[in-house]
């Protein structure tokens, strides 16, 4: 059975080194991604005065439950939205100033419903430009706790901040949440955090988090289901091609592994059993309507074959993904058309007929990760695509090219 080595997942390493930074003694992660986003964040940690000790599989953090080491610190996110996003989250639980800031990329992606939130439970927070952008400085001296309301329309990664925060507080976290988008990315932190030792209520769009903190632990990091994307639609989009993934099953905690479920009712054969994932291209690839609200970070994977289907391919309710590394939604759209194949877009939908690729076309990346790895996908069929950015990949899987060169071949 032809298996591919899918690294580890960027958000769980994200929220796990978060938590092992604010649990109480020791914590170990297994099989960790290491990328640019992932050693940002914990680059981040060693800056705030965490210690992060390395193996080549596993990582080690010092937990520190009173918050960072240092009363003053600088920290570069460079383009990690949770490293934007949970750091100065983390850091607010302490004491001291810290001045957070990011890449022009990062810099233009919005925090301020985020950053309201936390002005609201008391927080001593500035945005130095832009209002709800980085840079931003905290002068922290932790948090009491309460109620907060929060508007998570554009990221869950807000939410996610406010959960980790919760049992950070005195007193303990109650959030209301108005708007959510991408929920099983918190179901993925609910999980993670009883795993570090804390139960999170949940009564409808209210989330109820008790202060006591973190306990330290030792855990797993399961591969990334959103880069299992790429190589299971291309097995999805080549006859008798087979790609099995370990590690992603049926226990699995990220929700980007739904993806399988579109590929399965455009026509591929799907296996999914409790410690892997299969999927096997049949020669049929049928177009559908699909809302990916929830899994909205494999779109750009699921616009990269949709030239290839029989019947038009209608992704709706994806308005999150314009405010990404880059609007994906726009930008797949015009490399579609790039390519010669006929799109229409609207404020949250993208709907891509079937066509015939142009061999030896230039891709624009826009400099985000998934729109490069998407449509090296739609290279599988198409000769002589070419990328202003390949390199771009190190955000999440600095071997993809090497490693989708190695993809399996049809049987």
């Amino acid at each position: 059975m032809p298996a591919v080595d899918i690294p580890g997942s960027k958000s769980l390493t994200a929220r796990a080194l978060f938590l092992a930074a604010a649990a109480d003694g020791v914590s170990t992660l297994r099989r960790p991604l290491a990328s640019d986003d992932t050693e940002g964040f914990a680059e981040g940690l060693t800056r705030l005065g965490y210690r992060v000790g390395r193996t080549a599989d596993a990582w080690q953090v010092d937990g520190r439950p009173q918050g960072p080491a240092l009363a003053e610190a600088e920290v570069y996110c460079r383009d990690g939205a949770t490293t934007a996003r949970f750091l100065p989250v983390l850091a607010a639980a302490g004491h001291g100033t810290f001045r957070f800031d990011a890449s022009p990329q990062m810099r233009r992606r919005p925090l301020g419903p985020l950053t309201r939130a936390l002005r609201d439970l008391g927080v001593d927070l500035r945005h130095e430009e832009a209002e709800g952008h980085h840079p931003l400085t905290v002068r922290a001296g932790g948090v009491q706790g309460g109620e907060v309301v929060l508007d998570a329309g554009q990221s869950s990664q807000y939410l996610t901040a406010l959960l980790l925060l919760g049992p950070l507080t005195r007193t303990g976290l109650r959030i209301r949440v108005t708007d959510l988008v991408s929920a099983p990315y918190v179901e993925i932190t609910l999980a993670m955090m009883r795993a570090f030792g804390v139960e999170v209520v949940r009564d409808g769009e209210v989330y109820e988090v008790p202060a006591g903190g973190y306990r330290a632990t030792t855990y797993p990091i399961e591969p990334d289901a959103s880069t299992a994307s790429y190589f299971f639609a291309a097995a999805a989009l080549t006859p008798g091609r087979e790609v099995t993934v370990p590690g992603l099953g049926t226990g699995a905690l990220q929700g980007d592994l739904r993806f399988v479920e579109v590929l399965r009712r455009m026509g591929a054969e799907v296996e999914i059993a409790a410690d892997r994932t299969t999927v096997r291209g049949t020669g049929v690839l049928r177009g559908l309507t699909v809302n990916m609200r929830d899994i909205s970070d494999t779109m750009p994977t699921l616009a990269a074959i949709a030239p290839f289907a029989s019947g038009p391919v209608r992704i709706e309710d994806v308005a999150n993904t314009r405010v990404k590394e880059c609007d994906r939604l726009q930008a797949c759209a015009d490399n579609l058309r790039g390519l010669g194949v006929p799109v229409t877009t609207g404020p949250d939908w993208i709907e891509i007929r079937p066509g015939t690729p142009a061999p030896g076309t230039g891709i624009k990346t826009f400099g985000d990760h998934r729109i490069a790895m998407s449509f090296a996908v739609t290279g599988l069929r198409t000769p002589g695509l070419s990328y202003d950015d390949p390199g771009c990949v190190r955000k999440t899987f600095p071997g993809f090219h090497a490693a989708f060169a190695r993809l399996p071949q049809a049987s």
